[in-house]
């Protein structure tokens, strides 16, 4: 069988992203993000972004189109993220696929957003083995998942029970008087500070906290501790050194990541780790898990900082391995999940 040519299309947040891929082979990747749109709001507005994919799709797919010069006609299947994800904005994406999917008389997949971030390595380094551990993180999601096959069968061993990583990155950010999105602005400002200079909490790190939540995260009390930092800082009329803030708010981030990642991956017995999604860009983060998976004896994978975030590649890579694997079509039938659990790879 020769390898599947594959249209995804990707509208869960921000991102307006069309990608084509034919097996593990990426031949185009365009995305169109409406984050300036969002920046006087200090965050993602869901009918913002729902108007902006709607301006941005039929252009971004033509792009798509253009780069990978290829015939429509020869695409063997279309995958589209159906959550989970802004209803709104899933349910311009979903609109556009089963247009495209009628049209072109071609199988529809609705396929699990978070399991794009997986899946998307395969076009970077070749097979994932199997099982491995994969670490997402992302503005809205913090999940730990067991990867027994990437076309049927992942488990969500751990998430976060209240902020997801990058999310508190963008409201210590608006904290210190930074810009949006804060991932990026906090790295590059916590480059120059001292990581040590601030003791901030390790949230469920606590030995009650990990028996019930062993491999599970937790943001909300760290970016209140920062608050409330920050906060007294100014009171007592001293400057706030955002360097030093910005690098200790980034140690306790990373350190519970990857000393939660390392526990899970020796406690399911996997060989390799994989790290995904927007934060995974981060450099204090992608340093210690590197670091630390070195001394535990674990490979460790991540894709490149393009297909880290959100794009239309990673859903075009879930496509080719469930058209590969014989996953049924999804049809035209299924709507958008904004809740759908990673273990629904295929709706």
């Amino acid at each position: 069988m020769s390898e599947p040519l594959v249209l995804g299309i990707e509208s869960s947040c921000d991102e307006t992203g069309v990608g084509l891929v034919r097996g593990h082979t990426l031949l185009a990747n365009e995305v169109a993000s409406s984050v300036d749109l969002h920046v006087r709001f200090g965050g993602v507005v869901p009918e913002v972004a729902s108007r902006a994919h709607l301006s941005a799709l039929i252009p971004t797919f033509e792009r798509a189109a253009a780069k990978a010069d290829v015939d429509l006609a020869d695409v063997d299947a279309i995958a589209v993220t159906a959550g989970p994800g802004l209803m709104g904005a899933l349910v311009v994406g979903i609109a556009a696929a089963k247009a495209m999917s009628a049209y072109l008389g071609k199988p529809l997949y609705g396929v699990n957003h978070l399991v794009g971030h997986v899946a998307v390595d395969l076009l970077d380094h070749g097979p994932l083995p199997q099982p491995a551990l994969a670490l997402l993180v992302s503005g809205g999601h913090t999940s730990l998942l067991h990867v027994e096959d990437v076309a049927t069968k992942i488990t969500e061993i751990g998430s976060t029970i209240d902020d997801a990583a990058g999310e508190a990155y963008d409201k210590v950010a608006r904290l210190l008087g930074l810009a949006y999105p804060g991932g990026p602005v906090i790295d590059r400002a916590a480059a120059e500070g001292d990581p040590s200079a601030i003791r901030f909490p390790r949230g469920l790190t606590a030995r009650h906290d990990l028996e019930k939540h062993r491999f599970d995260f937790s943001f909300s009390g760290l970016k209140t501790a920062v608050a409330r930092w920050v906060e007294q800082r100014r009171l007592d009329g001293r400057d706030v050194p955002v360097a030093d803030v910005a690098a200790s708010f980034q140690e306790a981030v990373a350190d519970v990541l990857t000393a939660k990642t390392i526990d899970a991956a020796q406690h399911h017995g996997v060989d390799s780790i994989l790290i995904g999604g927007g934060v995974a860009a981060n450099s204090r983060l992608r340093t210690l898990l590197e670091e630390r998976a070195a001394a535990a004896g674990f490979e460790v994978r991540r894709p490149r900082p393009a297909l880290c975030t959100d794009n239309g590649a990673m859903i075009a890579a879930v496509g080719a391995e469930v058209v590969r694997a014989g996953v049924a079509p999804s049809g035209l039938g299924f709507s958008a999940h904004s809740g759908l659990p990673v273990s629904t790879i295929v709706v």
